[in-house]
């Protein structure tokens, strides 16, 4: 297709977004949302590390590390440490995920005609967070599944159960619009990877997920401190087991999430449009 074929569509759809209603925008957004729902049942494989993935991590980390870190007769209090703190780690790594199927559509084209299209920019992006939002929903069921196979008790109510799903949820999201960003920046899916994992790795071993910061070098106590997922682990597990701060933490990590979708979300939207 010529670059003047191209233009004067997209010139089109540049000009066509700004007077799309709020409900034509939904319903784009749905329409999108189906189309990626229907994208995953074409293909259930890109459902593997959704329903392998969170099995895998809490057998490893109690099983083979938890012994270790809590000691072989504390590994009941190590389940109630571990699950809500693995909470917060699927979020992360089904948000790597968006990045790289970002990367993948655009140089498959399937971004490109969908910029031909007079809908919102935003609503394409949008959809992929939605669908994306399910998965991590469906990881995080069968990682709380895992944990009350292994002993785990919800000591805190179920409304805060329910807290905690919530807002490793929201964070969750939120970090979506940095692997979108990561995604529409570099030119491979395995780039995308690559740079996640470096991104990734510190935040979630030097973190509070795993295991107290107390029991960490200073430097690394004081990096876990101000890490966002300690909050969030911290957060998560005071609403599961019904003790510890959870006001602080929950606000720290809520402020976060509203602080890198207001500054990556137009950054990413702004990508999309301009991306080449």
């Amino acid at each position: 297709m010529s670059s003047a074929t191209m233009t004067a569509p997209l010139g089109k759809a540049g000009a066509d977004e700004g007077r799309i209603g709020l409900r034509a925008n939904l319903r784009h957004i749905g329409a999108l949302v189906r189309r990626n729902a229907l994208q995953i049942k074409q293909d259930p494989e890109s459902m593997f590390d959704v329903l392998l993935m969170p099995v895998i991590f809490i057998l490893l980390f109690t099983y083979v590390f938890g012994g270790a870190i809590a000691g072989k007769d504390n590994q009941q209090e190590y389940i109630q440490r571990l699950v809500p703190g693995m909470m917060a780690m699927m979020g992360m790594n089904i948000a790597m995920a968006v990045g790289t199927g970002v990367n993948e559509d655009f140089r498959k084209g399937v971004m490109d005609r969908f910029r031909t299209m007079p809908i919102a920019r935003s609503s394409v992006l949008i959809a992929k967070i939605v669908v994306e939002i399910g998965r991590m929903l469906v990881a995080t069921a069968i990682l709380l599944g895992m944990g009350f196979l292994l002993g785990l008790e919800i000591r805190g109510g179920i409304v805060e159960f329910i807290g905690a799903i919530v807002l490793s949820t929201v964070f969750g999201a939120a970090l979506m619009w940095i692997f979108i960003l990561l995604g529409l920046a570099v030119k491979t899916p395995q780039a995308v990877q690559g740079m996640a994992m470096v991104v990734l790795m510190p935040l979630q071993f030097g973190s509070s997920i795993f295991a107290p910061p107390t029991s960490m070098p200073g430097w690394l106590e004081g990096f876990t401190k101000v890490n966002p997922v300690s909050n969030l682990a911290d957060a998560a597990r005071a609403l599961v087991n019904g003790e510890g701060a959870v006001a602080h933490p929950t606000l720290v990590t809520l402020g976060w999430a509203v602080a890198i979708t207001a500054v990556t979300m137009p950054l990413a939207v702004r990508k999309f449009r301009t991306k080449t």
